[in-house]
């Protein structure tokens, strides 16, 4: 069987070894310096690449609002004015080449919506903000429908215009999408996910089942660790009943689905431990078991979040390359998330690790993208992962942490 990763060159945590960072876990000068400049030089590569990129590609995966989501990002970080102007210019290139069929973050037209909200908000141009918002909104209708035939995953289905809903809410720093929206959506989830686990004889097992393309999808792009993740968000206002009697039993049932090593398969059912990517694997399971953790309690769901950590250090240097959907910086996140839990270093070294296999771009052998300067698959999400590491504390996994 073909080796999907490359070994880990790098000697796992000790102060020794530690030369990113200052015990406290603050960054030395030198080190920020180094992504600095590394993030100046890939987003000129990127710019330069962008110019042969698809033209009537709208969306936050591979499209024109996954750049433009990415300059905003850049702008809360360094708050250089030129990076929220680049921000407009993107977004605008994206609200031109609608989907006008998709309805999520990712590959929908509910990312450009929401982002072009966020853009025009911080931009003070309240009058676009709104109309953003106010077409994002006319999009429920078709989102709540049980019979729309939508799926539920974050990619193409509901749990993806939730995210954009609550994404809103975030960067306005208000209920700017009021909290009735929000809990219709998960509601409508909740409900689709009982029918589907009584229509298949599973409700003793997990009252919750989600299916996309007629598998019952794991990790948190397509399956159930995604949905279940965003239901526990206090941000979605699910009831403590459905909780307690549908999100719990279904999580548990979800810790059966580890493997040995600490990983999960891409479906229920599927029993090659294969793939460890944040949208298949253990690098993306982390945030559902570390948000059950905080929300149940359980020590269970922490250590098991520790092992899906340990997978993503031991396999997580990937052939695929550099990017967040199945690459090296979206594994990196998974320590990022555990620091953040814990405050254990040794997450942050891991995390600053994978940065400095990041910073040598392309000097590795991986496999080049389909769309090489794209946030989802390409660069743009390797330069995000790496501007987000300037502030460790604040980094979240774009599009999909809360």
């Amino acid at each position: 069987m073909e080796q999907r990763n490359f070994q880990n060159p790098y000697p796992d945590y000790s102060q020794h070894v530690a030369t990113a960072f200052h015990p406290t876990g603050q960054l030395t000068s030198d080190f920020i310096h180094r992504l600095n400049n590394k993030i100046k030089d890939m987003l000129q590569y990127m710019e330069k690449g962008l110019k042969s990129a698809d033209p009537g590609d709208c969306t936050v995966y591979t499209g024109w609002a996954g750049i433009a989501l990415l300059y905003l990002h850049l702008s809360d970080v360094y708050g250089e004015p030129s990076l929220l102007q680049k921000a407009q210019e993107y977004i605008n290139r994206s609200l031109r080449c609608l989907t006008r069929r998709d309805v999520t973050f990712f590959c929908g037209d509910a990312g450009p919506y929401a982002i072009g909200a966020a853009v025009y908000h911080k931009l003070g141009c309240s009058r676009e903000a709104d109309d953003c918002i106010r077409v994002l909104l006319q999009m429920q209708a078709s989102v709540v429908k049980l019979d729309s035939h939508l799926p539920d995953e974050l990619l193409y289905g509901r749990m993806g215009y939730l995210y954009a809903l609550l994404f809103v809410n975030r960067h306005f720093g208000e209920e700017k999408i009021p909290s009735g929206y929000i809990q219709q959506v998960c509601n409508t989830v909740v409900e689709s996910g009982q029918r589907l686990a009584g229509s298949r004889n599973l409700t003793a097992q997990s009252p919750l089942m989600y299916e996309w393309y007629k598998e019952y999808y794991v990790g948190p792009a397509h399956g159930i660790a995604g949905i279940y993740y965003f239901l526990m968000q206090p941000e979605c206002h699910v009831s403590q009943e459905k909780l307690h009697y549908l999100v719990r039993p279904s999580v548990k049932y979800f810790n059966h689905l580890k493997f040995p090593t600490g990983n999960y398969p891409p479906c229920i059912g599927d029993n090659r431990d294969l793939l460890v990517h944040w949208c298949h694997g253990a690098p993306g399971v982390i945030y559902m078991l570390i948000q059950a953790h905080k929300v149940f309690g359980e020590q269970q769901y922490l250590i098991d979040a520790v092992h899906c950590a340990e997978v993503s250090w031991q396999r997580g240097l990937l052939k695929k390359g550099y990017g967040l959907c199945h690459g090296v910086a979206g594994n990196a996140y998974s320590f990022l998330a555990l620091y953040n839990l814990t405050k254990d270093v040794k997450y942050l070294y891991r995390a600053c690790k994978f940065a400095e296999w990041c910073m040598d771009y392309g000097e590795h052998g991986c496999s080049t993208p389909d769309t090489p300067y794209s946030l989802f698959e390409g660069i743009a999400g390797t330069i995000y992962f790496l501007a987000d590491l300037l502030e460790p504390a604040k980094a979240r996994f774009p599009a999909f942490e809360m």
